[in-house]
């Protein structure tokens, strides 16, 4: 890579909030393309045109960095798969979720919304690795602030998105809530098992032997969410 003039110490809140923003579009650009695991600080601050140490005058850790990525990448989830669970949710947004139970197209819809849910998570292959390394590495080398932070933000999401998912199907808060944490939790687990455009799944891809290695996310992940999701409507039905 050509060498870059080093850029000026951003001196105005606004110029701080600029050059914060270039150091997250670098440390996405390099992520989408090489996964997560690979990227170094180093890399990061090379992408961006930085020393490191002046980079870290902006985030103290590589896992800061991810970190507020992963804050921001459950934001855009959460707005866009509301959006898409309100255009199959069966009546007003006063509807309960009783009504939902009691429709006759319920099992159609319980599929839809866990297609949906999956197939969301399965477009944005950043997320889903972010999702995967934020329990394991993200939240262990930042500062107790940080993980606040980035916490109450997937909170807010995982309540706003189950509360949502609530006026698709017959579900209470608590029910809810953990389908959106299996589809989350699941997405990451299973796009690194999967491993997308790597040396591994080409290998699990040309040995006959390693054909159940091969893991295709959208409809194992829209599986699990639908028995899941048949599950708790069974248990509402029969109460």
């Amino acid at each position: 890579m050509a060498s870059r003039s080093q850029p000026t110490r951003a001196r105005s809140p606004e110029a701080k909030r600029a050059r914060e923003a270039a150091i997250l579009d670098a440390a996405t650009r390099l992520a989408t393309v090489n996964g997560i695991r690979s990227v170094t600080l180093t890399d990061i601050a090379a992408e961006v045109g930085m020393h490191k140490s002046a980079m870290l005058r902006y985030f103290e850790t590589r896992e800061e960095i991810f970190l507020r990525l992963a804050g921001a990448g459950w934001v855009e989830w959460s707005q866009a798969v509301r959006e898409q669970l309100a255009a199959i949710s069966p009546g007003t947004d006063g509807e309960d979720s009783a009504h939902a139970a009691n429709s006759a197209d319920q099992e159609p819809r319980l599929h839809a919304a866990a297609g949906l849910l999956a197939e969301s998570l399965v477009t944005r292959p950043l997320f889903c690795d972010l999702l995967a390394h934020t329990p394991m590495t993200l939240e262990r080398n930042v500062s107790l602030e940080s993980v606040r932070s980035f916490k109450l933000i997937a909170i807010a999401e995982v309540a706003a998105v189950s509360e949502a998912l609530r006026r698709v199907a017959a579900l209470s808060p608590a029910q809810a809530g953990d389908v959106v944490a299996t589809a989350t939790a699941m997405a990451g687990a299973l796009w690194q098992m999967a491993a997308p455009g790597t040396e591994l799944r080409r290998l699990y891809e040309s040995d006959p032997d390693l054909a159940h290695a091969v893991v295709d996310v959208a409809p194992r992940l829209t599986g699990i969410l639908g028995a899941l999701l048949r599950g708790y409507g069974a248990d509402s039905a029969a109460e």
